[in-house]
């Protein structure tokens, strides 16, 4: 466990990953923006996008989910899909270090990465604009302080079931050793997991989310099982 962990501080050092905060930050403007248009801004005689905190709840989560599945796909590229690319995994399989713990260390900080993300960009987005509402009132009614515990576990679920989902685009990634590759992967699950009509959305069935988020983690089972057997030219 002490070699993991290493691992991973070593690799958020070498690929600079704390530099990714930035994106974070832009991508949670940018939810932030578009949520204060068809909420508070983008209303008419019937009111807002969103007439429930539930409403507004669920498509906070919605474009959240989306931005870090994406933005997952762009730190896989980054940690493993490159390396593969430019061949420098090669060094770094010359180190004495396992190669199987080398890859669970990149797995996980993408991972954690997604699931951090979602979790904390969730409530900090939600708790800003439902400040922001109790000057506007747009939307009616108050917030019913009893729900928040279970809203809490729902954003815990479905943020390991995004950072799951997240991992999908692995599997292209290593067969293409393409970076392109691996980002319009995420775009495509991102879409289909967004598809629906009127308020059913397929990423918002939770058996579809389990399987899917089972399908990466397999993905990166397999990714990591034959590591130290695989052919890395």
């Amino acid at each position: 466990m002490k070699v993991l962990l290493k691992l991973i501080q070593l690799e958020i050092r070498k690929n600079k990953l704390l530099g990714l905060l930035k994106g974070v930050v832009i991508a949670n403007l940018a939810i932030l923006a578009f949520m204060i248009l068809v909420t508070y801004i983008d209303t008419s005689e019937n009111g807002g996008e969103f007439k429930t905190y539930a409403d507004m709840f669920e498509g906070v989560y919605i474009f959240t989910k989306a931005a870090f599945i994406i933005f997952a796909s762009v730190v896989l590229s980054k940690l493993v899909i490159d390396e593969y690319k430019n061949n420098t995994i090669t060094l770094l399989f010359m180190y004495p270090i396992s190669r199987k713990k080398l890859m669970t260390a990149k797995i996980i900080i993408v991972f954690l990465f997604t699931v951090v993300s979602i979790f904390v960009s969730d409530i900090l987005l939600n708790a800003i604009l439902v400040g922001i509402n109790s000057f506007t009132h747009v939307i009616p009614g108050s917030l019913d302080l009893n729900s928040i515990p279970s809203e809490l576990i729902r954003i815990s679920t479905d943020a390991v079931y995004a950072a799951g989902i997240g991992l999908i685009p692995l599997f292209i990634g290593m067969r293409k050793k393409s970076v392109p590759a691996t980002i319009v992967t995420a775009v495509l699950v991102v879409s289909l997991i967004s598809s629906g009509f009127g308020n059913f959305r397929m990423g918002n069935q939770v058996g579809v989310s389990l399987a899917l988020a089972l399908v990466g983690a397999g993905i990166a089972y397999l990714s990591i099982r034959n590591i130290e057997q695989k052919d890395i030219a």
